[in-house]
């Protein structure tokens, strides 16, 4: 909003109060060009104009909770954390597993069943993917916060208009998927790319990869060049599909029918289908494809060979998994409940729990004096001298025509690329130490990671 000499920025979501930052001007005509960039870059990216009291919140669609319980034989649950609402967004590496829920809330849990770390966002948690070194989380209130760092940063915004269904991001260039069936890609810096609209609508599913776009909705699943969009194949399945998976030669398609379809990436030519005995809503594999795994709309999950021979099935005992990820002979899930759980998946423990012989499951629990740790966008200020020898790199912010830009300072790098960069902390002219930067895997720009300080 322009009012004489100040400008005043209202944040958050529609419907909502959201935060207000005022600021103060020289002169109306410094007010009103400040006022009109802010507006120009929003329109830019798919904002449209809004009337306090007209356009309604963003709308937020999420799967249906299914309260059947599975009639299968109980799995091995080794360890189980209830996180306290609903809960899709799944990581695992090999230091820890992420999980986020419907209250907004991420929290981080060693492999061995404590809680770690708990971040607070402001709004649902979608879906957590890892992109290299970055961890991000996509929320309902449409934007992707990096949690990287000690404090999750927003990297990334999407216009509000968007019915976001899932996200994914491949060296820095986010895919959307919506529910009119879209698949948009926004790169580093933000900024649009492209968008195509499939033959269906309710668009789960998005994989990215350096080639190509993989993009799952009602009517089945299409590939589209990472590049400029332009379409490559699109392959009709059984059923809407509801989840997707990728693997280097090959992508996995959940679908309502009760199948998971193994598609070719090349062709989109189906290699193998999964039978399951109801909706699946999530799929995983062991590295290479070598097991394939599933859960349903039943609180049931299923174990595949690659040839699609079922192997198991068993019921979770928390709830059905709206996603899930294998690791070192362990299926992680989340569920409808808001459980993380971690199952034995050797297959001593898979006969065993056949058998009618299961572990009594640890219940982990967050210490009650775990901080939760929120989005700010506000810098710890340092002085360059007093952080000298202790390493990181320096960058700095230029304003290159309407836009504000990033680039390394600090010698040894190339001075003529971008820096990816949070875009609520920048400011022309200013430098900061960030603990690290890399090269994106196809070059052409840096991407920061770690704790951000500003250097006076």
């Amino acid at each position: 909003m322009h009012d004489g000499l100040e400008v005043t920025i209202t944040y958050g979501r529609i419907g909502e109060q959201g935060q207000r930052k005022t600021s103060a001007f020289t002169t109306e005509e410094k007010a009103a060009a400040v006022a009109a960039k802010k507006i120009g870059e929003k329109v830019r990216k798919g904002y449209a104009p809004a009337v306090r009291g007209v356009r309604q919140r963003r709308a937020v669609t999420r799967r249906s909770i299914e309260s059947v319980r599975s009639t299968a034989t109980q799995a091995p649950v080794l360890w189980r954390f209830a996180s306290g609402a609903a809960a899709f967004g799944i990581f695992v590496d090999s230091e820890r597993c992420w999980v986020g829920n419907q209250n907004g809330d991420v929290y981080t849990v060693t492999h061995g069943g404590s809680v770690t770390g708990r971040f607070r966002l402001p709004d649902g948690v979608k879906c957590i993917v890892a992109d290299d070194f970055w961890i991000y989380a996509g929320a309902d209130d449409g934007k992707v916060y990096d949690l990287s760092g000690k404090v999750p940063r927003l990297a990334y915004e999407i216009a509000e208009d968007v019915d976001i269904y899932w996200l994914d991001i491949h060296d820095g260039v986010l895919g959307v998927s919506d529910r009119a069936g879209r698949i948009t890609t926004i790169d580093h810096e933000d900024e649009f790319q492209w968008a195509r609209r499939g033959r269906g609508d309710s668009a789960w599913m998005v994989r990215c990869d350096d080639e190509a776009v993989y993009h799952g909705h009602s009517a089945g699943v299409a590939r589209y060049n990472a590049a400029d969009g332009s379409p490559v194949w699109e392959t009709g399945v059984a059923g809407a599909v509801l989840f997707g998976w990728q693997e280097a030669g090959s992508v996995y398609a959940g679908t309502s029918r009760g199948a998971v379809h193994r598609l070719c990436k090349s062709d989109g030519a189906t290699e193998a289908v999964y039978r399951c005995d109801a909706t699946v809503f999530s799929c995983a594999t062991a590295p290479g494809g070598r097991y394939v795994f599933a859960g349903d709309n039943h609180s049931s999950i299923y174990c595949f060979d690659r040839g699609g021979e079922r192997l198991w099935k068993l019921a979770t005992g928390c709830g059905s998994a709206f996603s899930m990820q294998y690791l070192d002979d362990r299926l992680y899930i989340v569920t409808t409940d808001g459980t993380l759980a971690c199952v034995d998946a050797t297959e001593e423990a898979i006969r065993a729990a056949q058998a009618g012989t299961v572990p009594e499951p640890v219940d982990v629990k967050a210490a009650a004096s775990l901080a939760a740790v929120e989005p700010v966008a506000t810098l710890e200020t340092v002085v360059l001298d007093t952080v000298a020898g202790a390493g990181g790199v320096v960058v700095e912010c230029f304003r290159q025509g309407e836009r504000l830009r990033v680039r390394v300072v600090s010698e040894g790098y190339n001075p003529t690329w971008n820096v990816q960069f949070p875009k609520e902390v920048r400011e022309a002219g200013v430098r900061y130490l960030v603990e690290g930067v890399r090269s994106s895997g196809r070059g052409g720009f840096y991407r920061a990671y770690g704790d951000i300080r500003r250097l006076l």
